[in-house]
């Protein structure tokens, strides 16, 4: 959220454009993944394996536009007031966004894959329960917690000679810093797409592959109604995930391979790559109500208009 930091003060309409964005973002973000949350946690039939995922995935969208108020505050401000110490929580956030939604996707790809291997083999899974995706979910919670936490070792308070002792909040990396920076950027490239990515394509390969040959070979459904919706469903929410997120680590190469300038159009497409990103914390809730009857129906519910 600090990309640029000292190129942004020469541009004032950064100040108005992007606390507006940032607002829809927080408040959709908020009103969306809160709901979801509610109707999981309220809805006895909504208790699912998928779902204890889809709860996560709402939880960590949830827990990153809670605190974009203060990246808000920031920018209106035009200096970091709120201590050592927010820095190194709001920061850790804003990277356990870049890490916890490809993990939670990844989960449930590896969930949807053992689904229609049962399904082709006409096998049940009865380790499949809603207490192991409940156990699953807090090992991929910890292992973004460790991977997060060289950022909130580096992530501090700067403040600028050049500007007058202006404080931002920043990583701070020791020397060599462009060294660090570049080691910083590659291993958030590995460990947030490269790896989670390669291992979603080739679930889904081997996935349609199975499907394709179950089709070849037998006259029964490889899937009944129901799983794949689900299928689907899990389908379409990675793809915007990717739609999302593809940017912002594209962007990570070119800066790797080249030594761009910063012009006011790069810093503002660096803005907007990283609006993009944000925005896929308020994406999902729509996408299970479009998607998915039974989240339609418990949001229906949950805003009728009851009599006192």
């Amino acid at each position: 959220s600090t990309l640029f930091n000292y190129q942004f003060l020469l541009h004032p309409e950064f100040y108005v454009v992007l606390p507006i964005i940032y607002s829809v973002i927080c408040a959709v973000g908020l009103t969306g993944n809160t709901a979801v949350i509610y109707v999981i946690l309220k809805a006895p039939k909504m208790k699912t394996v998928t779902n204890m995922f889809i709860l996560n995935l709402a939880i960590a969208d949830d827990l990153f536009t809670l605190v974009l108020p203060i990246s808000i505050a920031e920018l209106l401000l035009r200096y970091w007031p709120f201590g050592e110490v927010l820095c190194k929580v709001i920061l850790s956030i804003d990277h356990y966004n870049i890490f916890s939604s490809i993990y939670f996707l990844t989960v449930m790809s590896v969930d949807r894959y053992l689904v229609v291997l049962a399904t082709v083999r006409s096998k049940r899974m009865p380790f499949r329960t809603y207490r192991a995706a409940r156990t699953v979910s807090l090992c991929v919670w910890l292992l973004v917690i460790l991977i997060v936490m060289p950022f909130t070792v580096f992530a501090g308070v700067y403040t600028s000679p050049e500007h007058m002792g202006r404080k931002t909040c920043v990583l701070s990396f020791p020397y060599p810093e462009s060294l660090w920076f570049k080691a910083s950027r590659i291993y958030t490239l590995i460990l947030g797409f490269a790896i989670p990515v390669s291992t979603i394509c080739i679930l889904y390969t081997m996935m349609l592959y199975k499907l394709r040959n179950m089709r070849l070979n037998s006259n029964a459904k490889a899937l009944d109604k129901a799983k794949k919706k689900v299928t689907v469903m899990v389908f379409i929410v990675l793809a915007v995930c990717l739609f999302c997120w593809t940017p912002f680590h594209l962007s990570t190469i070119v800066a790797l391979n080249t030594d761009l300038r910063m012009t006011p159009f790069l810093i503002g497409v660096s803005y907007f790559i990283t609006s993009l990103s944000y925005a896929n914390s308020c994406l999902n809730p729509f996408l299970y109500a479009f998607l998915d009857d039974s989240f339609r129906k418990a949001f229906r519910k949950m805003l009728e208009c009851r009599p006192a």
